[in-house]
């Protein structure tokens, strides 16, 4: 989805400052929201999840901090969600439930369609729905040098219509490719195969 929340890399909007020793929390609301996320019992997908938050319209998104989007997120999605009342949670199984090993990875029958060291280019692509594929990367070329596996594909998960496993990779880009900056410095995003074609 190309919207407010892809901002990585855009000009106009500054660099990012950040704060040297900045609080989990900057009010206690916040902390209550990130609770609240993490512990409905919720018949949705992480991928639904960060579509409901990228929902937002973008002048509020832009006006509004990261557990304002958190809310909105929820909200949109317990709209379209019954939940599960039966699924309560004692607050000893929090924890243990929130830190428990979770693997997005996935077998596939098909070989993946690209090899370590192979330039790739990132397809100019303008969805109007949930992707992992930044805005600042699209139609750059970048060198593969990770290949992870098939993983869950956000693109299909966030919009119910099955994980649709895809292969996953590390792509390496350059300053010079994506920012003509003359520097040694690196960008590597992971990258799903339905983002890529070969050069």
């Amino acid at each position: 989805m190309n919207g407010a929340h892809d901002l990585g890399g855009m000009m106009g909007f500054g660099p990012i400052a950040a704060a040297p020793s900045e609080p989990v929390f900057h009010e206690k609301w916040e902390g209550r929201m990130a609770a609240l996320v993490m512990t409905v019992p919720g018949d949705w997908s992480i991928d639904e999840d960060r579509q409901a938050c990228e929902s937002m319209h973008p002048a509020k998104y832009l006006k509004t901090s990261y557990y304002e989007h958190w809310l909105h997120g929820l909200e949109t999605l317990l709209k379209k969600y019954t939940p599960d009342s039966s699924g309560r949670m004692r607050p000893e199984d929090i924890w243990p439930a929130l830190t428990a090993y979770r693997s997005y990875a996935r077998d596939v029958p098909n070989p993946a369609a690209f090899a370590m060291g192979q330039k790739v280019r990132v397809k100019i692509m303008n969805p109007m729905t949930h992707t992992r594929s930044p805005r600042y990367v699209r139609g750059h070329v970048g060198e593969v040098v990770k290949i992870h596996g098939a993983h869950v594909f956000p693109d299909s998960n966030a919009l119910c219509r099955g994980e649709n496993p895809q292969w996953l990779y590390t792509v390496c880009f350059t300053a010079k490719e994506l920012w003509n900056r003359a520097t040694d410095d690196t960008v590597m995003l992971d990258l799903w195969e339905p983002y890529l074609e070969p050069v």
